[in-house]
């Protein structure tokens, strides 16, 4: 049997699943911005959605929302019944495996009906037991007064009496400082606005943070404050708006560390805890180019630097005299394998490692100078640090999972090289991982290039080229996508869905220059790359065009636009989240936040060769008079990453240059919510129902 061809099926679809009288879908007027860029006009006639507090934006925007929710009213009750199948899988009322600090373990808890996580910790006590729980932290309380609630940062001082935390109560990601007695239960009133990290010093009384610029919204500036002051003393202000500053503290409690980092380049100042009131040092100067990063460790300090080559190396200097001099080298640069991160112990450390496209932890024995891979069951799979706290710990955590094992937090005995099941996520309603197959295939990119993909389905999925597969992919800011478990996907393969994940360039899935040939002049790369391996997949007859559907969101919805502007005969059907699209606008707007620090990532339109390469693939710049997808694009009015201009903007072109009557939707959250949709877990789930449902509907999975 032949498939269905694309123009019947979307016809089929609009006959089942559309209103009979489709409503006509708002269309916004048109105000002619012009602008002079490279001596060229261009013109802009949505610009004027930017203005934020204009009531006509809002207006459109409640029409869009109107809009999507007439035509989608008839698939409103799968997407109910995928909620509580999703939620029927979740075990609701559930505890994470402590993680002890000291004499306290500490763990997140939730319960059945409450939105949010609840943070805790009970004394350890002599002999295994443990003292009552006292609760450091419950949003669910301030969610009464709030309609979203976004937890920061938090940060216990090393007595453990105070804990230092950040709210957001708008999903702008503006957050505020809070402190905690954790022995009366009282909030001091030690408080200020957009911090953006904080660390504690020794003595239990200094706190140190960074904050944010009101508008760009970069991380500049680094305070010091002593509880009970009645202010916050500045200590550095980070000039260059190319770089960002945050805070960390090394795991032996003996030294505080001011990243200060731009896109390709870093720089690290260092403080010793103890002596909250002297200068910062710096532990090397910034070199174009150098990206580096310091731990410390018994009177040694730790560099993973990529200065002999993109995918790092870990040096050692002494403390008493680090300058590169004395530096030795500690895991040697390696071409094809890529040093992601380091943890530092008493007694060993831990080296994350990612090569062709799979994760690995080594440990080495400083008593004995021995090196261990941590073994991993699968091909397919993902392991990260697990959060081990404790410097004298014998143990290592770390989690392990794949596209069909469930999140699985282990502790490894560095003195047995056992590794011990902790705790595996419960999937509630018979989940039998047997039944399903994962797979790595390779697709070959234009250029020759081979690209990894994760494939994961039901067994019994006939490769016949007629099976629906969603593909996904991100490829930006060397942000790899893991293969890693989701109880809600069972959703997809359990009605015959497959689901892949292409690791184009621009991640590090291959290493750093896997990153580095995705971005600024060779970005295409990454579209590139999606575009072949969607080919591919048509190809092997895992899918067909009609059957196809795709999702990114960020700068993967960036990727979105791109390829259905160059390929929209390729995809049926298209969900882009809070997609980054109005490319040109928003990186020739310094004022905005991000954008200048992004130079260094899309490139500095401002300079005509960058301009003209990004142009080329700019989404809301290449939308022309065509067929295009149907496509699903949802955003949040409070979004401080991708501002909810974009989507719209994008959306109202769109929809005044297509050709066919495929759907075309904007979901938009106009109640506080942010980058990352809604807080609460409740809230978020019912989002991911819906928008499971339009993309099963939109390749023909009714029910």
């Amino acid at each position: 049997m032949k498939p269905i061809p694309r123009l019947i099926l979307g016809s089929l679809m609009a006959a089942a699943l559309w209103p009979q009288d489709r409503p006509a879908p708002p269309v916004a007027p048109k105000v002619e911005h012009r602008e002079v860029r490279h001596g060229a006009t261009v013109i802009d006639n949505y610009f004027w959605l930017r203005e934020k507090s204009n009531p006509k934006v809002v207006d459109y925007l409640n029409a869009e929302n109107a809009y999507t929710a007439a035509m989608t009213k008839g698939i409103q009750p799968f997407a109910d019944a995928l909620y509580t199948e999703m939620l029927g899988r979740i075990k609701q009322t559930d505890l994470s495996v402590p993680v002890r600090r000291g004499d306290y373990l500490y763990y997140s808890r939730t319960e059945e009906g409450k939105q949010y996580a609840i943070q805790c910790r009970r004394k350890a006590a002599a002999g295994g037991t443990q003292g009552p729980e006292e609760v450091m932290l419950d949003l669910n309380e301030l969610s009464k007064t709030h309609k979203f609630v976004g937890l920061g940062g938090m940060s216990v001082s090393d007595d453990q009496n105070l804990l230092a935390y950040t709210l957001d109560y708008t999903g702008f990601r503006q957050y505020s400082l809070q402190v905690k007695d954790l022995r009366t239960g009282q909030t001091l009133p030690d408080t200020t606005e957009r911090v953006t990290s904080l660390e504690w010093a020794a003595d239990n009384q200094t706190l140190f943070l960074t904050t944010e610029d009101a508008v760009t919204k970069r991380s500049d500036r680094l305070f010091r404050h002593t509880l009970g002051a009645a202010g916050f003393d500045p200590v550095y202000h980070e000039p260059d708006e190319l770089y960002d500053i945050y805070l960390g503290k090394t795991r032996d409690k003996r030294f505080l560390m001011l990243q200060i980092e731009a896109k390709d380049t870093s720089e690290v100042r260092y403080l010793s805890a103890k002596t909250p009131m002297a200068a910062w040092s710096v532990f090397l100067p910034r070199e174009k180019k150098h990206r580096y990063y310091v731990d410390h460790r018994e009177d040694l300090f730790y560099i993973r630097s990529d200065k002999a080559g993109p995918n790092f190396s870990i040096l050692t200097a002494p403390e008493n005299n680090p300058a590169p001099a004395n530096w030795k080298t500690f895991v040697p640069l390696r071409k094809d394998v890529l040093i992601g991160d380091m943890d530092l112990f008493r007694d060993f450390a831990a080296v994350v490692e990612k090569s062709n496209a799979s994760d690995q932890i080594r440990l080495y024995n400083f008593k004995t100078s021995a090196w261990t891979s941590v073994p991993f069951p699968e091909a397919v799979s993902s392991a990260f640090p697990g959060g081990t706290p404790d410097y004298d710990s014998t143990t290592y955590r770390y989690n392990y999972q794949s596209l069909i094992t469930p999140s699985s937090v282990y502790d490894y005995d560095t003195h047995t090289g056992q590794a011990t099941l902790l705790k595996r996520q419960e999937v509630l309603g018979g989940y039998d991982p047997s039944q399903y197959a994962s797979e790595r295939l390779w697709a070959t990119a234009r250029d020759g290039t081979k690209v990894p993909i994760s494939i994961v389905y039901k067994k019994g999925f006939a490769r016949d080229g007629k099976g629906a597969l969603f593909l996904y992919g991100y490829g930006s800011y060397g942000f790899g996508t893991p293969p890693t478990f989701s109880s809600n996907r069972i959703s997809l393969l359990d009605r015959g869905m497959a689901y892949a994940i292409a690791h184009i360039r621009g991640g590090d899935e291959m290493g750093w220059q896997w990153r580095l040939d995705g971005m600024l002049m060779k970005k295409k790369n990454t579209f590139f790359d999606f575009i072949d391996c969607a080919e591919y997949l048509i190809q092997q007859k895992w899918t067909s065009k009609e059957r196809l559907a795709i999702e990114g969101a960020s700068a993967g919805g960036l990727l979105m636009g791109a390829v259905v502007n160059m390929r929209p005969d390729l995809f049926h059907a298209v969900h882009a989240g809070v997609p980054f699209v109005d490319v040109m606008n928003t990186m020739m707007d310094a004022s905005l936040p991000l954008t200048v620090g992004e130079y260094l990532e899309w490139g500095n339109p401002n300079e005509k060769a960058a301009y003209d390469y990004m142009k080329t693939y700019s989404p809301y710049d290449n939308i022309e008079k065509r067929a295009y997808p149907a496509m699903l694009v949802t955003t949040s009015f409070n979004d401080s990453q991708v501002m909810y201009w974009e989507p719209a903007k994008y959306v109202a072109r769109l929809r005044a240059q297509k050709t066919d009557r495929n759907p075309l939707l904007l979901k938009i959250k106009m109640d506080p919510a942010g980058h990352g949709g809604a807080s609460g877990r409740y809230d978020r789930l019912h989002d991911q129902a819906f928008e499971t449902a339009w993309m099963l509907n939109e390749v023909g999975i009714a029910k």
